[in-house]
């Protein structure tokens, strides 16, 4: 694979804080919820757990993908208003597809190298409001001719350029690793019980906050607010993990004739936000949760999208001058498990490095909010096992890998 892509590093930059809602499945408690609104809940939350001024905040970042409102321009601004921050401040909206999140915190760190001190950087995603859309009927509808609404959720997984969706491209994967359907099961399996005794032992409690019905208040404005679906109160922790095992998996009908990937083998479609706090490792005046090392973005072959991973990761190691066996956990996200397993294989991954508190396949992938909660899952994780260094990564639709290097700021040899 070639080295070719961009890599970045940084010498000063660092997580300050960050947080997450939780996970919730489509058509569940957050269904009903903005995305802006749920940005807006993560960014007043991550600043209030770092014990900063939201007035001290100079740049806002936030991004998701699909416009699940009608003001879904207003995003990045309204999350910035609402959660405090200085009215002069500037907020930008960020898109890489499912490495939004790893995009926002390269992009934050790149301007804490310059002028900004502190940045905001908030990623929310719901999937269950993405819309039922048409594109052509701006001049109306012609007497007999076609009318054509699409389900946005499912028609954006569909790549025109090999003619695939992407779960045709991890079956593409199988085939070039060799990956069979008991194996692509056994690692879905995998992922579930690992997050199941996660969520027992509390691993997420420190970056979940409770979500509720609440109004968000900006001072000669009109008030925002959240009111969560299906009469619930409050929402407090994921909701897709569940207990399965091999032959319920085994029994499901692969989506494509001929191939490994299924239902229970894909990610699952939930709705969350996360944010985190990025400013300079130097002006820290509490443990920082890590240090932002470098990040690498590199475009792979459409048709085979699901390892971009893999070249991401090498051309961070080669570049930072590190090695695998430097790495002490890999966070990669489960887009499907074809695609994670060949990743691993290429890499040659052993799986107690790997995902160890299970991944999406067990969580769910709300698109642009999956890089954080990867990095932050990842940066915790390094802390508890007093482990150096940690990697996370993901693939991109239409062909793009994207990793992350993080360092323990606690680490003791």
């Amino acid at each position: 694979m070639s080295s070719a892509g961009q890599y970045s590093a940084f010498a000063d930059a660092a997580i300050f804080e960050a947080v997450r809602t939780p996970w919730v499945d489509l058509g569940g408690a957050l269904s009903q919820v903005s995305p802006i609104d749920l940005g807006i809940k993560v960014g007043r939350e991550v600043l209030a757990r770092a014990g900063i001024d939201p007035q001290a905040v100079d740049s806002v970042l936030a991004g998701s993908m699909a416009q699940a409102s009608f003001d879904a321009y207003l995003l990045p601004r309204h999350i910035g208003l609402y959660s405090g921050v200085a009215q002069a401040v500037p907020a930008l909206g960020v898109q890489r597809i499912c490495a939004t999140g790893f995009e926002l915190l390269r992009q934050a760190a790149e301007q804490v190298r310059d002028e900004v001190q502190l940045a905001l950087c908030v990623a929310s995603e719901s999937m269950s409001r993405n819309p039922i859309a048409a594109y052509t009927h701006r001049d109306g509808f012609r007497l007999g001719g076609e009318v054509q609404f699409k389900d946005f959720l499912w028609e954006a997984l569909y790549d025109p350029a090999p003619g695939l969706d992407m779960i045709a491209t991890a079956d593409n994967l199988a085939r070039r690793y060799g990956l069979s359907r008991k194996a692509v099961d056994r690692h879905a399996c995998d992922s579930h019980q690992r997050a199941l005794q996660a969520q027992r032992d509390g691993a997420w409690a420190e970056e979940i906050v409770t979500v509720d019905n609440q109004v968000f208040e900006l001072e000669g404005y009109q008030p925002r607010g959240i009111s969560l679906a299906r009469r619930a109160s409050a929402v407090s922790a994921d909701s897709h993990p569940r207990p399965t095992d091999l032959e319920a998996l085994t029994r499901l009908r692969a989506v494509h004739p001929g191939g490994v990937q299924t239902a229970g083998n894909s990610c699952a479609v939930v709705d969350g936000a996360a944010a985190a706090l990025v400013g300079r490792a130097s002006a820290c005046t509490r443990p920082a949760l890590a240090r932002l090392l470098a990040s690498a973005v590199v475009g792979v072959a459409p048709e085979f999208m699901g390892i971009g991973p893999a070249p991401a990761i090498r051309l961070l190691l080669q570049r930072s001058g590190l090695n695998l066996g430097d790495i002490g956990r890999f966070e990669i996200n489960e887009a499907q498990a074809a695609q994670v397993l060949a990743v691993a294989h290429e890499l040659e991954l052993d799986s107690t490095r790997l995902n160890v508190q299970g991944g999406s396949l067990a969580l769910g992938h709300p698109l642009a909010a999956t890089g954080l909660r990867l990095v932050m899952t990842l940066a915790r994780q390094l802390r508890q096992h007093n482990l150096r260094y940690g990697i996370a990564a993901a693939c991109v639709g239409g062909g793009q890998g994207m990793a992350l290097l993080i360092e323990n700021p606690d680490w003791r040899a």
